[in-house]
C-alpha cells in the first residue's frame, strides 16, 4: 500500500520542481531591485534637499538623470509587481491543486484501507472454507475406509453364507441318501421277512392265505 503513495508523492515533487525551476531567481532579483529602488529613492530625496539648498544647473541635470532612473525603477517595479502577482496566482493555483491531490490521496488511502479490510475478510473466509474442506476431506476419507471395510465384511459374510448353504445342502443331500438307503433296506427286510414266513408255513403244512394286505403278524 505504501508503493502507490511513494509514486504519487514522487510525481508531485517532480511536477513542482519542473514548474518552480524557471522562477527560482525571480524572488531574489525582486528583493535586490526593491533594495536598489529604496536606495535610489533615499538618494533622490537627499539630492532634492540639496538642490533646494543650493539651486544650481548641475543639480538640475542630476535631478533629470535621477528622475529617468526613478522611472526606470518604477517600470521595473511594476513589472516585478505584476510578476509577483502572477506568481502569487500560480501559487494559489498550485496550493488548490495540491489540496485536490491531497484529497485524492486521502480518498485513495481510505479506499485502500477498505480494500485491505475486505481482503482480510476474504482471507479469513477462505481460511474457514479451506478448514471446512479439509475436515470434510478427512471425513470423506474415513467414510470411504469404513465403506471399504463394510464391503469387505459383506463379501466375507456372503462367502460364508454360500459356504454354509453349500455345506447344508451337502448335509441334506447326504441325509436324504442315508434315508433312502434306510428305506430301501427296510423294504428289503420286509420282503425277506414275508418270504421267510411263507416258507415256514409251507414247511408246516399250513394253508397260506391270500395276502391282500399287511396283517398284524406281518407287521
Amino acid at each position: 500500500m505504501g508503493s502507490w503513495k511513494n509514486h504519487v508523492r514522487g510525481r508531485l515533487q517532480q511536477r513542482d520542481l519542473a514548474e518552480k525551476v524557471p522562477f527560482l531567481g525571480v524572488f531574489s532579483s525582486l528583493s535586490q531591485l526593491e533594495e536598489r529602488f529604496e536606495v535610489r529613492e533615499q538618494f533622490l530625496d537627499d539630492v532634492q534637499t540639496k538642490r533646494l539648498e543650493r539651486g544650481g544647473v548641475e543639480v538640475g541635470k542630476n535631478t533629470r538623470l535621477l528622475q529617468l532612473q526613478l522611472r526606470e525603477n518604477e517600470h521595473l517595479a511594476e513589472k516585478l509587481s505584476q510578476t509577483v502577482s502572477d506568481l502569487t496566482t500560480v501559487l494559489y493555483l498550485k496550493e488548490a491543486e495540491l489540496q485536490y491531490w491531497q484529497s485524492r490521496v486521502s480518498h485513495y488511502r481510505q479506499e485502500a484501507l477498505t480494500l485491505a479490510k475486505g481482503s482480510n475478510t476474504l482471507k479469513a473466509t477462505l481460511s474457514e472454507f479451506e478448514y471446512t474442506v479439509e475436515c470434510q476431506t478427512k471425513e470423506l476419507a474415513a467414510l470411504r475406509a469404513e465403506q471399504k471395510g463394510l464391503k469387505e465384511a459383506s463379501a466375507e459374510a456372503l462367502r460364508e453364507k454360500e459356504e454354509l448353504l453349500q455345506r447344508w445342502m451337502g448335509e441334506k443331500s447326504e441325509e436324504a441318501d442315508r434315508l433312502n438307503k434306510y428305506n430301501d433296506m427296510q423294504e428289503r427286510w420286509q420282503r425277506l421277512a414275508k418270504q421267510l414266513k411263507k416258507h415256514l408255513r409251507k414247511e408246516r403244512g399250513e394253508d397260506v392265505p391270500m395276502v391282500t394286505g399287511s396283517s398284524s403278524e406281518d407287521q
